[in-house]
């Protein structure tokens, strides 16, 4: 019997950071002309596993085979001389080239100082039309197209060189419904020719569209490879948090009290009009609707993020009109923002300060003193008790995986004792394991007396979760639903303002 032959073969990877083991004895393998889905939570191992392939990260232990040839990778230059091409989510483009310079641009006076820029342009042309992207003008600037075309001239620059391995890592995270229709078009396309494609992604449905086999990875060690045909979504959720999960979403025992915060007729700008609401203690008030709906603006107004044009706003039995968030914070007043990377923390600091950064002023003493052992101590404690994993109190918090990240984001609130806070999309871009858990922490914050108002645009955790909904359409209210009431149909409904007789 002929002995089955693989495109790559990951034998054994091994990888510490610090005292923190990333990869243990990790082995992988995919065919020629094989989607290959490689999956797992936030930190299971998998861009760990990727970034050593790419010869981005030196591998402890294991070794590597390509067609059936050992070879080491100890960088990135190796990895596309030996065909490996990675697609990350930041693209490695120079926004100021043309697509055809980007497409080249390995090659531009490597050989030959002159360059033939006809010849550039006609060959980038050509890989193009085969991609079906002929509409990308070759002398376009790379900074005047849409993500998706950004993505495609990534995908080109790196098949020019000939690459018969594609790791492509949350290609659709930013990419509209048709633009994804069309990244899949393209790759099932490559496929067909024989190149291998290893898809990373936390949507399974795109996973069980587009991937031949799936790989499982968990706390980075391996756990199964399967058909894409012969196992459910539940089977795979099961192998990557490592337990059944029977519900998503936590059984809620808070107590709904009184009014903590009361916003009469609020205006600031289009996106925030004539919009009024209430969320009282141990309650979770969702806000739904579509991106682009006002909910961000209407609550970075509320908080003192953005300048109020007019109405009311009572907290805490108060009229109040914070100024800015420092104002806020003083007041017991959190806010989790959606882009945890840019404003959530502070990446290149350590865990420890991040944790302590809403009660800083409480860690020091009347001499301008911290204790950094109390702190540490403290630090430890207030992320253990939300099973945070991270490598050490010092460690950055970009060190962190994403679920991770989220979690240290919303440990500062935690710390800062909030009698209210609002958390907008608190799981975007975080794995199904990591999801449960940030479910719990919400649950278990409101059952504290906060009051929670949990913006979200994934309707599954706006019906587990809430108790209220509010949802918004181009800055107005335009539904307001009960626990009872909160059925998908009625939220899709009142973000589309579509009234029942339409």
């Amino acid at each position: 019997m002929e002995k089955e032959k693989y495109r790559l073969e990951m034998r054994n990877i091994t990888k510490c950071f610090g005292g923190v083991k990333a990869l243990t004895d990790v082995s992988f393998k995919v065919r020629p002309g094989e989607i290959h889905a490689l999956i797992g939570e936030n930190g299971a191992g998998k861009s760990t596993l990727m970034k050593i392939l790419s010869g981005a990260c030196k591998k402890d232990g294991g070794k590597i085979f390509l067609d059936g040839e050992y070879v080491e990778i100890t960088n990135p230059k190796d990895a596309k001389k030996s065909g490996v091409a990675v697609i990350y989510q930041e693209f490695m483009l120079a926004p100021d080239l043309s697509v055809a310079e980007n497409v080249y641009l390995d090659e531009l006076g490597m050989s030959n100082p002159i360059i033939n820029w006809r010849k550039m342009r006609k060959n980038t042309k050509e890989q193009l039309e085969k991609l079906g992207f002929a509409d990308i003008r070759p002398n376009s600037k790379v900074r005047d197209l849409s993500v998706a075309y950004q993505q495609m001239t990534e995908i080109c620059k790196n098949l020019v060189h000939n690459s018969k391995i594609l790791v492509l890592d949350e290609p659709t995270a930013v990419l509209t419904f048709a633009e994804i229709r069309k990244l899949f078009q393209v790759l099932k396309k490559l496929r067909a020719e024989d190149v291998s494609i290893i898809y990373i992604s936390h949507r399974l449905d795109e996973i069980f569209e587009l991937a031949d086999q799936i790989t499982v990875l968990k706390d980075g060690k391996y756990v199964a490879t399967v058909n894409a045909k012969s196992v459910t979504k539940e089977q795979l959720v099961t192998m990557m948090v490592g337990r059944e999960i029977s519900r998503m979403f936590p059984k809620k025992s808070a107590v709904i009290g009184e009014d903590v915060l009361a916003v009469e007729g609020l205006n600031a700008g289009k996106m925030v009009q004539n919009v009024s609401f209430h969320v009282r203690s141990g309650e979770i008030l969702g806000f739904s609707g579509l991106v682009g709906s006002g909910r961000t603006e209407t609550m970075r107004a509320v908080w003192g993020a953005d300048k109020k044009e007019s109405g009311k706003i009572t907290y805490l039995g108060k009229t109040v009109n914070f100024r800015d968030c420092k104002e806020a914070i003083g007041n017991e007043f959190g806010m989790l923002p959606e882009n945890r990377k840019e404003q959530g923390l502070l990446l290149n600091q350590s865990v420890r300060m991040n944790a302590t950064l809403t009660v800083l002023s409480k860690k020091i003493s009347k001499f301008g003193i911290i204790n950094h052992r109390n702190e540490k101590k403290y630090v430890e404690e207030l992320l253990n008790s939300i099973s945070t994993k991270y490598g050490g109190t010092e460690e950055t918090a970009n060190s962190l995986s994403g679920g991770n990240q989220q979690k240290l984001a919303l440990a500062k609130w935690l710390a800062a004792d909030c009698r209210c806070i609002v958390l907008d999309e608190p799981t975007r871009g975080v794995d199904v394991g990591a999801k449960v858990e940030i479910y719990e922490l919400i649950t278990r914050i409101a059952e504290k007396g906060v009051a929670v108002i949990m913006i979200s645009s994934e309707m599954p955790e706006i019906i587990g979760l809430c108790d209220r909904v509010m949802v918004m359409n181009q800055g107005k209210i335009t539904g307001e639903f009960e626990k009872e009431n909160i059925t998908e149909n009625n939220l899709i409904k009142a973000a589309m303002e579509v009234k029942s007789n339409e």
